[in-house]
């Protein structure tokens, strides 16, 4: 797959459609549960409370007795979103699938051919590229899941589309791509774009939920 071939397919994909970031309030109201914070303890969720959504995070947080300030920092911000191991994530963003090809031994992928295939493969063209956060430092380095299976992202991230090695898994056009979400149902986690890509996960979260379709869910 070329560059060339991305270039021709990523305004397509923009046009149709994009990330989906879902932010689902029953994970928040259950972290809060378990911080059990004090009453009067003021939690800081800057940017758009990190990419969740100011009004809908803080109205959630609001009926379960905690107190948000958009100016303020707090170390209990990473918690309640599930930023961090032992609570259940917020954010779950996907993609979808925007085509299949195969690639043949030898053949590079992407801008540059930082990958080659070493046997003979396929590929999924996946919607998600820089300009929705998808940061190209996980061109390589990081794993989605598709139908509860992990593949890796390979080759170098585009704007609006990456290239991830499906092998010879039944993979079409349409099916859901899960970038990140829940470790426990087996999702790739935050965590490991984090080790990825050196930035904290609430660079991660706020990048990618100021720049996805953003959808809530109860």
């Amino acid at each position: 797959m070329t560059a060339a071939d991305m270039d021709a397919s990523a305004p397509a994909a923009s046009a149709r459609s994009a990330p989906v970031a879902r932010i689902f309030h029953d994970a928040l109201r259950h972290n809060a549960a378990v911080l059990a914070l004090p009453a009067g303890t003021v939690v800081g969720l800057p940017a758009d409370a990190y990419g969740h959504g100011w009004a809908e995070v803080t109205r959630t947080l609001a009926a379960s007795g905690v107190s948000a300030d958009a100016d303020a920092e707090s170390p209990f911000a990473e918690e309640l979103l599930g930023l961090t191991r032992g609570f259940h994530p917020v954010m779950r963003l996907s993609g979808t699938v925007l085509a299949v090809k195969p690639l043949l031994t030898g053949e590079g992928v992407s801008y540059g051919y930082t990958h080659r295939a070493r046997q003979d493969t396929s590929v999924a063209l996946v919607v998600g590229g820089y300009a929705q956060g998808i940061v190209r430092a996980l061109g390589n380095q990081a794993e989605v899941s598709i139908a509860g299976e992990r593949h890796p992202i390979i080759g170098r991230v585009a704007m609006d589309v990456c290239v991830v090695d499906i092998g010879s898994a039944h993979v079409q056009r349409g099916d859901q791509v899960v970038f990140f979400g829940d470790p426990g149902a087996g999702d790739p986690s935050i965590t490991e774009w984090v080790d990825a890509t050196g930035l904290t996960a609430r660079e991660l979260a706020t990048t990618v939920g100021l720049r996805a379709v953003r959808e809530h869910r109860p």
